[in-house]
């Protein structure tokens, strides 16, 4: 689908603002779309169709791979594409990756903004725009349909970037994987605008060339990326193990991978289950057992909307999260200094033995030299002071405190017609209530257990009180003329008004302590937030003997209000849109400089290991 023609300011006033993600009605769709996709997701995986359609051999899959790269040779030279990854004058090769991105306008349009930009200046570091635009997942909030890819996506990067070659293949490619908000419509939508073969895509001046929804691209003689689709059930089909294996085994010797998963599982070791990590793991082997050498130094994700890197204590390898394109801010202060890895554990291990333990305060210049800052961002003591914004949870999310009002007149009912029996139920319902909520996320431990029962004491405190206060004030009303209704609905709406307000505010206390000191609902405490601040992404600059990583970071997005209309009209097409105070990006630390070894540190294993492939 082509993009809109960009609209006039007021026009622009009604494009999506960050998605409320605790609106009750958002909320019951989305929980239906989880369901859906857990019943049918595995039934009728969209990788294994797409595959099927796609019946080639693996030197077609290397063409496809290899076909950017300047040496590489064709047997028909028309099949060439345009756009080649053509080194600068310093013989370096530019890249971007960007993900969490198709959100609120505002802050998904000034990031494409600085994407676009031919020559970005960020402090004093002049850099060039990526020769290749990543999309690590999530590019459309908060779920896949037509409507959000429109104008969450498509239209504010081709207003941003607008096509100077209409018509014509010639501009920088642009290559997504899926993350779970792109596979809540069973990938519909992602595969038809990514992987379409005519026409190919363009998103502004980008041009999509992708046919599956993962993938290897070779950046240099030496430098590939690889990039996976975990699905919904954080699994790899077998043909998308197959094709790792395949690219694998038709890379050069000593070549290195710059390895990019939707998720980073190296943030999830602590939650019980999660197996993020060694589904990674699992692609990450096909590169060791084609027994060429083949590094991973890099590893890349988005999902987690904050920007965080990692050493390995292998000296080489960097495990960085950059989730800032647009959605949501998420917190930092969680972050542990040191992450171990158990070799022991398929899905909590990196390469069996090659990393067993990941640091957060090391040297980017040095990456395994140990220094007293952490490599975060928003840094974690702004982190914490971001989370006070649950304080004022009421007003940001009225309408999850009405829902809560409702449920507070519900349990008002039960106390005023099931006295004394209620002092038993409402705190019981209550309790499991904030259980269930709680261990879907949080897991089932004893702490959660606690937390949850502590909080449902305190809202049937409030509830019970309020009942027995209200059914007592009430009595001294009129008696309506014999009429039962008007004394429900007033009893109606000072339950309700209670639940609103206290218990909102309860509510708004509860994620803020349980972020802040149990390490709990750091997703909730910060999407009922919706923060546009610190948003980020990378650029890198690749030659054969290194990559420079540069984080750029946006810590202040534009107001809807500060949006103009461009009027330049020098060059080439001007981005639609620039606020009225330009846009002031920095490097979050840096550059990381990622040096190629001369021959990895490890071994072939025979067999894979983490996550499971799935026929």
């Amino acid at each position: 689908m082509a993009g809109d023609p960009p609209v006039s300011i007021e026009e622009l006033q009604k494009y999506p603002t960050m998605t409320s993600w605790f609106r009750p009605d958002l909320l019951a769709k989305l929980l239906w779309r989880v369901v859906v996709s857990d019943l049918f997701g595995q039934y009728a995986d969209r990788r294994l169709i797409v595959a099927a359609l796609d019946p080639v051999l693996p030197n077609e899959f290397a063409r496809r791979a290899k076909q950017f790269v300047p040496e590489t040779t064709f047997d028909n030279e028309d099949d060439r594409p345009p756009t080649l990854f053509n080194r600068d004058k310093d013989d370096a090769l530019w890249i971007d990756f960007v993900a969490d991105l198709g959100d609120g306008f505002d802050a998904t349009f000034a990031i494409a903004s600085l994407l676009s930009q031919e020559q970005l200046k960020v402090g004093e570091e002049i850099l060039p725009r990526g020769q290749l635009l990543v999309m690590g997942g999530d590019e459309v909030y908060p779920h896949a349909e037509i409507t959000n890819y429109q104008k969450r996506l498509i239209n504010p990067y081709n207003w941003a970037f607008p096509d100077a070659h209409r018509g014509m293949l010639q501009g920088p490619p642009v290559y997504a994987i899926p993350g779970n908000h792109d596979w809540y419509d069973g990938l519909v939508l992602f595969l038809a605008y990514f992987t379409r073969r005519s026409p190919h895509l363009h998103l502004g001046g980008w041009r999509s060339w992708q046919r599956r929804s993962y993938f290897a691209v070779q950046l240099t003689k030496t430098w590939w990326i690889w990039a996976m689709d975990a699905q919904l059930a954080d699994d790899i089909d077998q043909p998308q193990k197959d094709y790792f294996d395949q690219i694998a085994r038709r890379m050069e010797p000593d070549s290195k991978i710059i390895l990019c998963g939707p998720e980073p599982g190296w943030l999830y070791t602590l939650q019980h289950g999660n197996r993020s990590l060694g589904v990674i793991d699992n692609i990450a082997w096909s590169a060791v057992n084609a027994k060429r050498d083949l590094q991973i130094p890099i590893v890349l994700s988005g999902d987690t909307h904050h920007y965080s890197r990692y050493s390995g204590n292998d000296g080489v390898t960097q495990f960085i999260t950059s989730g800032g394109g647009g959605a949501f801010l998420h917190p930092t202060h969680q972050l542990e200094d040191k992450v171990v890895l158990n070799p022991e554990d398929g899905n909590k291990s990196w390469l069996g033995s090659r990393v067993t333990e990941l640091k957060l305060k090391t040297k980017p210049e040095s990456p395994h030299e140990d220094c007293d800052t952490a490599a975060c961002y928003p840094g974690r003591a702004e982190s914490l002071e971001l989370l006070k914004g649950n304080f004022g949870f009421v007003s940001l999310n009225p309408g999850f405190c009405l829902l809560l009002g409702a449920i507070y007149w519900l349990a008002g009912l039960a106390t005023v017609h099931l006295w004394p029996d209620s002092l038993v139920l409402v705190p019981l319902l209550f309790g499991l209530g904030f259980w269930a909520y709680t261990k879907r996320q949080e897991g089932n431990s004893r702490v959660v257990q606690l937390i949850s029962a502590a909080n449902g004491a305190v809202h049937s405190a409030v509830a019970i009180l309020a009942a027995l206060v209200f059914d007592y004030l009430n009595a001294w009303l009129p008696p309506f003329g014999g009429w039962h209704l008007p004394g429900i609905i007033v009893f109606l709406a000072e339950m309700t008004l209670v639940g609103a307000l206290v218990g909102g505010y309860c509510f708004g206390i509860y994620l803020y302590l349980t972020s802040a000191r149990y390490k709990m609902n750091h997703n909730d405490a910060f999407s009922s937030m919706r923060l546009d601040s610190h948003r980020n992404f990378l650029r890198m600059r690749i030659t054969e003997d290194e990559v420079k990583i540069y984080p750029v970071g946006l810590t202040r997005v534009p107001k809807r209000s500060e949006w103009r209309v461009n009027s330049e009209k020098k060059g080439a097409p001007p981005p639609a849109y620039v606020p009225v105070d330009p846009l002031s990006p920095h490097l979050i630390e840096g550059p990381i400089v990622v040096k190629a070894q001369e021959k990895p540190v490890i071994t072939a294993f025979s067999g894979d290991r983490g996550g499971t492939a799935t026929s």
